[in-house]
């Protein structure tokens, strides 16, 4: 099992490639979608990890994958301009799922 990346910068696919692990750069929403089929039909991928930029382009396309795909997990991943979530965004998740305040 293996991990790929898809990032919309350069400085990350560096960062992971250095950690052994391949990616290709996307910037639009079609070459979003055209590296993700790319990847969910590769059986020896077994994680891939997308940066939160690129998955709100489609997020449509990446609730689906994490709700029906089973051969490959999906985690997004934040960049180097760090996260899209709020500071209290885990405490606010609990508070909304269960109602406690936390």
């Amino acid at each position: 099992m293996r991990f790929f990346v898809v990032s919309d910068n350069t400085d990350t696919l560096t960062g992971f490639r250095l950690a052994g692990i391949d990616g290709v750069r996307a910037l639009t929403p079609e070459a979003v979608k055209a590296a993700v089929s790319d990847v969910i039909a590769n059986p020896d991928i077994g994680v891939l990890l997308i940066t939160e930029k690129l998955a709100a382009q489609v997020p449509e396309l990446i609730y689906e994958l994490k709700l029906k795909l089973t051969g490959t997990l999906v985690v997004e991943i934040p960049d180097r301009h760090g996260t899209g979530r709020t500071p209290d965004s885990i405490t606010r998740y609990i508070r909304e799922a269960i109602g406690i305040k936390v």
